[in-house]
């Protein structure tokens, strides 16, 4: 962080938080609110003389409140910059009657309770989505007594303690009698592999954090007695294993099982039950402290964040990469990378790897000063257009421009299109033709899937980012589905256009499928919207002509649903099954005559 702040060409924005987003790749516009400090960064020396007389203490937020600070205060040693910051909510002094004793001992005259929240604006050609996590909070967790126990810590506040900057300068003691323990237990898998609490998956660092820690306690105390409680411990990094051994050969106790309660004594140590899975007997051990390996959680910005940009997510909620092998750190959104725990749960090393691998990808990007654009755009026919502006309402990118008045025909930024083609599928003049993804195109696809046995087939439009990717998924995952399914790939479901689905029926579809992204997880923003509209309308329509409108479903699928997308396409052969060659046929004549 230090290096960063020294680079002549790194710019960093302490304080500060996006909130908006607007553009596309190469041209990229970030709209940054800079919250006030309320103290010049540029004129502070970070000399200490105004924490000295600030009356306000507030619980330190770094240390986990095993410390305290004061309203005006530096975040954390060796801080960027290294200016002190007030917290304007804790401070008197923004009413100077009542206080300001830290501007009368700032001799540089750095503070000023006047500074405002500042709004920048940055034009960039590329993002890089670090947003870290946060750890998974184990009040729910009761069992293990954390919320009722002072001996009972959570793994991140065992770091503060043993570290030699924090609350006890390394020092390991009891909270509530401040001697030191003479044994501890760690509990893993806080919050981590649980259906039930905390996330299902596992959380990467938590194993071998807590064997750094046995070994750290072994170095400085040997004679400590360690116990640590485990499902199974996970070294499977470089040396991690020989660490493992190393731990166990200094003394440290792995049982295999999680403690079932955890009960307080009045001499203020714990009672821990747990059952031995190993021996298959119950023990119950008395520990002076108890540490909780808490699990990690995606940030709490994740959400915002990802409907700012289109971004999707995986089911543990972190964000999903455009694909887990040949593109591990891009988004699905051209120009968006990602780096560290913001794409799943990892440790300091494969941070480092995917943040250089995400800075690379940028960069090959970037490094010739231009954008070379994917042909997949949409393209106007002017003298098919009669100016209804309706390709520019659905457009999700606003980079459709047409005059309704002056009747000037609609014009396409290719450079800015996304190429979700629902412009194309809404168009009611035919006006709009999608590169790659032409009407003549996708319905010669229909013709072709469609042109032997057609009843025993399931036509289904697939959304190139998530459900065509979610099939790709299932297969990966070797999971099991009708084998009838025939996919036609489209780079969103609103490229799906009413004619396509006409078309399949009338070619002896039995039934159809239009799946793509989830509500919200569009990477095109928001155009899944306009292919519900659509295939609401597409239903109502069949009810008049007497077609069953369950003969067309619509399902979101995303990218990471491989099981959904196999239970889909079971369901979707049961409805097949249940419509006979002789509806099929009164639904092709249906549609013959509505031709005519």
């Amino acid at each position: 962080m230090t290096d960063g702040g020294r680079h002549p060409r790194i710019t960093l924005l302490t304080m500060s938080e996006v909130v908006e987003v607007k553009g596309y790749v190469g041209n990229f516009q970030v709209k940054i609110l800079k919250k006030a400090r309320y103290v010049d960064e540029k004129e502070c020396t970070a000399c200490g003389e105004c924490t000295k007389v600030c009356p306000v203490v507030w619980p330190d937020e770094f240390d986990l409140g095993l410390s305290s600070r004061r309203a005006i205060f530096s975040p954390f040693p060796q801080a960027v910059p290294s200016a002190y910051v007030i917290n304007i909510n804790e401070c008197l002094g923004h009413n100077p009657v009542v206080c300001a004793k830290c501007v009368e001992a700032c001799d540089k005259g750095c503070i000023n309770f006047h500074l405002s929240d500042e709004e920048i604006v940055e034009e960039v050609g590329s993002i890089i989505v670090a947003t870290g996590l946060e750890v998974y909070d184990p009040t729910e967790l009761d069992e293990y007594g954390y919320t009722r126990f002072e001996n009972v810590l959570t793994s991140l506040e065992f770091e503060r303690l043993i570290n030699a900057g924090g609350p006890t300068k390394g020092e390991l003691i009891r909270p509530t009698d401040r001697k030191r323990p003479r044994s501890i237990g760690f509990i893993q898998c806080v919050g981590s592999r649980s259906a039930r609490k905390g996330g299902n998956y596992c959380s990467n660092v938590c194993c071998m954090n807590t064997v750094k820690s046995t070994l750290m306690l072994k170095e400085h105390y040997p004679d400590m007695e360690i116990k640590v409680f485990y499902i199974d411990i996970r070294a499977f990094g470089k040396g991690f294993e020989d660490l493992y051994r190393r731990s166990r050969r200094l003394g440290v106790q792995y049982l295999r099982g999680l403690p079932g309660a955890v009960e307080e004594t009045p001499e203020r140590t714990l009672t821990v039950a747990v059952e031995n899975t190993v021996t298959g007997r119950l023990q119950i051990l008395d520990l002076d402290m108890l540490v909780l390996a808490i699990g990690i959680k995606p940030a709490s910005s994740t959400q915002k964040l990802q409907e700012m940009l289109g971004l999707q997510l995986s089911p543990d909620g972190f964000f999903l990469e455009a694909h887990p092998k040949l593109l591990p750190v891009d988004a699905a959104t051209r120009g968006l990378f990602y780096a560290g725990c913001a794409e799943g749960p990892k440790d300091i090393k494969e941070s480092v790897t995917q943040a250089s691998a995400a800075a690379a990808r940028a960069i090959r990007l970037m490094h010739e000063g231009k954008i070379t654009s994917e042909p997949i755009t949409s393209m106007v026919v002017p003298e098919h257009c009669k100016s209804c502006g309706k390709c520019a309402e659905v457009c999700p990118y606003n980079v459709i421009t047409v005059d309704v008045k002056k009747k000037i025909p609609a014009v396409v930024n290719t450079a800015a299109c996304a190429g979700c083609g629902t412009c194309a599928a809404e168009c009611p003049f035919g006006a709009i033709t999608m590169n790659h993804f032409t009407d003549t195109q996708i319905l010669q696809q229909v013709e072709a899937l469609l042109e032997e046995d057609p009843r025993e087939k399931i036509l289904a439009f697939a959304c190139n980012w998530c459900s065509y990717a979610g099939a790709d998924y299932a297969g990966v995952s070797r999971l099991q589905y009708p084998p009838n399914v025939r996919l036609i790939r489209t780079m969103c479901s609103g490229r799906v256009d009413e004619r396509f689905i006409w078309h399949g029926f009338l070619k002896g579809a039995p039934v159809v499928l239009v799946s793509g992204c989830h509500i919200g997880d569009c990477h095109y923003i928001d155009a899944n919207h306009w292919t519900e509209k659509r295939v609401k309308k597409v239903h109502k329509k069949m009810s008049k002509l007497g077609i069953r409108p369950e003969r067309l479903q619509l399902e979101w699928i995303s990218a990471a649903e491989g099981l959904r997308f196999s239970e889909v396409m079971k369901r979707m052969e049961t409805l097949r099954q249940g419509v006979t060659q002789d509806e099929i046929s009164e639904t092709i004549e249906i549609l013959k005559n509505q031709k005519k």
